[in-house]
């Protein structure tokens, strides 16, 4: 498993915590290649970074405000990156090739436009939270918890019931709401405080009843970046969702009080609300493409009886 990382050179502490994280990488078995380790004086950089891009099979793209002006402005070696990544996505739609990490600043300021919409990692806190780094890591390693073994058919079932099988549930009605469960305290970030931009913000975790499926995730960040109703204060491209655990990136617990607490939840409820309508009409498809099948066996069940080669 090779990955490359990408990321701007905005000043010496920011090169040095990407060599420690990609030092780290590799101590955890991520196969990382730098910048700082694979060219050398004389190289033609261009060449390396396209050779980077294209040969590896992840790109981590550490997202600032600074990378996404590059990026946006297609200038120096950022901006080129950029052409050949957004160029490999719309010739080979590998979108899960380029993975966006969040170092400093909120996302809608620090995502190039191309990242604007794609689920990240929060690494922008001073330590940065441990639960997102292990997200990321798995992610690279593709090491994802598998389902339990196969048993055999109504194993479970006590042998004194009727056995007969149940009418099969609908999907859609074995799915439970999805809400907030509460802050995690001990996961919020500290701000960096030192007088730029946004330096007084921080991230905010919110812990799910439950982990919830990948399409209504989908249907949280969409409803949460385009709510029905908001306030001024609002802030789209700064929720995030990994696991069962929904992340405000860039905030404080002041501006969730007085004004993020209500548009979360009226974003959940639209999640809510819109799965459910989904799963109806994907079951209600999925029921019909059976119907078809069922009655063409039949009918060829049926016309094989009627033909007779004696």
């Amino acid at each position: 498993m090779s990955i490359f990382i990408s990321y701007s050179w905005d000043d010496e502490p920011h090169k040095q915590w990407v060599k420690s994280l990609a030092t780290r990488l590799r101590s955890d078995g991520v196969d990382v290649l730098l910048d700082h380790w694979g060219t050398v004086p004389g190289d033609q950089l261009p060449a390396f970074m396209e050779r980077a891009i294209r040969e590896n099979e992840f790109v981590v793209i550490i997202c600032t405000p600074r990378y996404k002006m590059r990026s946006d402005n297609r200038e120096g070696g950022v901006g080129y990156e950029g052409d050949i990544m957004t160029a490999e996505v719309i010739n080979k739609q590998n979108h899960r090739k380029f993975i966006p990490v969040l170092r400093h600043g909120i996302w809608a300021d620090a995502a190039p436009t191309w990242l604007a919409g794609k689920y990240r990692i929060n690494l922008s806190g001073d330590p940065f939270s441990e639960r997102e780094y292990e997200d990321m890591v798995r992610t690279l390693l593709k090491i994802w918890e598998d389902a339990p073994p196969l048993g055999e058919r109504l194993s479970t079932i006590k042998k004194n019931q009727t056995m007969s099988v149940p009418k099969k549930k609908r999907p859609t009605d074995q799915f439970e709401d999805i809400r907030i469960a509460r802050v995690v305290v001990e996961n919020v970030t500290e701000p960096r405080a030192d007088g730029t931009r946004g330096s007084a913000l921080y991230s905010i975790p919110f812990a799910l009843s439950s982990r919830p499926p990948y399409e209504w995730a989908e249907l949280f960040i969409r409803n949460w970046d385009r709510p029905p109703q908001f306030t001024t204060m609002h802030r789209p491209g700064i929720a995030s969702l990994s696991g069962s655990t929904i992340t405000l990136n860039g905030t404080t617990i002041e501006e969730v009080e007085q004004y993020h607490r209500d548009t979360l939840q009226l974003a959940v409820d639209q999640a809510n609300r819109q799965y459910r309508e989904w799963k109806h009409n994907q079951d209600y498809l999925r029921a019909r493409e059976e119907a078809a099948r069922e009655e063409h066996h039949r009918r060829v069940d049926e016309g094989a009886k009627r033909i007779n080669f004696d």
